[in-house]
């Protein structure tokens, strides 16, 4: 797992310890969303958006790369850990069936966005209607194996995290950026609301993180090593209003079925201080040179 994976796991962890009782038995794990948190499903997709090759996997146990858009673990994969639960699988596997429905299913999809129109180079991908279209026919296959009651306590009370957001501002267009952010958070909220249609009641929102800091935005628009000013505007716009909007989202609903993530905050706390994380400063070097 890459360094900057770790506080953004170890935070999201201690959401996860507040949502789900420290008794409470084993649960479902279900993901949505791009390629932070596909483990998978573009490999059975005639796409551009692939982590099929190296250098992806180098660090999987298995040093394959395995469509992950990482060098080992990805975020799904280390909750799942921690939940001592096996990974969820790929929607699109063709080993999802049977007992393996009960752990939970990943239908995320590298390269999407909040927007229908968000990666549309890459062609072949599962956009978040089609996450959920899918997750309506995951339920249909689970009630088939256990009948109708469990399959709705499997899923009411599962485990859901859902990664969106940052594909919006890199893979898409936009002029009028604060007007573009306002809408792009509305279309989020009618997203959640039907997760919680389909039976999510304990969800995690992650906010977008540095987006430019990433070093193929760094090689496009940065101009002197800096990070991309438009990009790092657009995040300090969106977060924010996500979590307005889910907050509001959860007043109308009457319960705290949405939980947000400060993965912006997050990355730089690592970066300001990463022995608090448990590296050493030759990694945080590493890591910064990376950058």
């Amino acid at each position: 797992m890459g360094a900057a994976l770790v506080p953004l796991v170890v935070s999201l962890l201690c959401l996860v310890a507040t949502a789900l009782p420290a008794a409470s038995a084993a649960r479902a794990f279900f993901v949505f969303g791009d390629s932070l948190v596909d483990n998978g499903n573009n490999n059975y997709l005639l796409t551009t958006a692939r982590a099929d090759a190296p250098p992806y996997g180098i660090d999987f146990p298995t040093h394959q790369a395995t469509g992950r858009f990482s060098n080992g673990l990805n975020i799904p994969d280390i909750i799942s850990e921690h939940l001592g639960a096996e990974p969820a699988l790929p929607y699109l596997s063709p080993e999802l069936r049977g007992e393996k429905l009960l752990v939970g299913a990943n239908f995320a999809s590298a390269g999407v966005g909040i927007l229908n129109d968000t990666g549309i180079q890459f062609v072949n991908i599962i956009r978040i209607g089609d996450q959920l279209q899918y997750f309506q026919e995951y339920q249909r296959k689970l009630r088939a194996l256990v009948g109708p009651e469990q399959a709705r306590q499997v899923v009411n009370q599962a485990l859901v995290l859902i990664t969106l957001g940052g594909n919006d501002f890199v893979n898409n267009y936009f002029y009028a950026l604060p007007d573009y952010v306002r809408f792009i958070v509305s279309e989020y909220r009618k997203i959640l609301l039907r997760l919680h249609e389909l039976g999510a009641r304990k969800v995690i929102v992650t906010g977008t993180g540095p987006l430019g800091c990433v070093p193929a935005e760094l090689a496009l628009h940065s101009q002197n090593g800096e990070c991309a000013g438009e990009l790092m505007r657009a995040v300090k716009l969106f977060n924010p209003q996500l979590v307005d909007m889910v907050r509001s989202l959860n007043r109308v609903l009457g319960a705290d079925v949405f939980v947000t993530a400060n993965t912006l905050r997050i990355n730089f706390d690592y970066l300001n201080d990463p022995q608090r994380y448990g590296e050493p400063s030759s990694s945080h070097r590493e890591l910064l040179a990376a950058c």
